[in-house]
């Protein structure tokens, strides 16, 4: 995998970032002035968040062929009303009444290793510049 994504903006609010071959589009909600065509770019990293825990869960699951039907991630989060930080993530691991009681607390051990949320835990020095550079 690369350490590089390129950003380029393909028209109106839409801001696409390229990476490792993949095309990932956001646009802004036509409250906020775009078309609302693709998730906004926060939308994004809190489903970033879910599915990092979900693969977690998944893969726990696989490794001891437990069925995943009925299993479901569900995250929900507070902001600020003020600043509209976020606040407050929640997520919660659904298993059907059968799931195998004794795998709950591991559930929740695995997703708590989901590499995005260990990111916020301890976050990376941020470093933004301008570079002209020539086509």
């Amino acid at each position: 995998m690369g350490n590089e994504m390129t950003v380029s903006f393909p028209g109106g609010k839409g801001v696409t970032a390229s990476f490792n071959g993949f095309e990932i589009a956001t646009d802004q909600s036509r409250e906020h002035g775009g078309e609302g065509s693709a998730p906004e770019p926060f939308d994004l990293f809190l489903a970033s968040l879910a599915t990092c825990a979900g693969i977690y869960v998944l893969s726990f699951c696989q490794n001891r062929s437990l069925p995943t039907d009925g299993i479901r991630v569900v995250q929900s989060w507070d902001r600020d009303e003020k600043s509209g930080q976020l606040t407050e993530v929640r997520i919660t691991i659904e298993v059907p009444p059968d799931f195998p009681d004794r795998y709950h607390d591991a559930l929740v051990r695995v997703a708590n290793k989901c590499a995005v949320k260990k990111a916020l835990e301890s976050p990376p020095e941020f470093h933004v510049e301008t570079r002209v550079f020539s086509r």
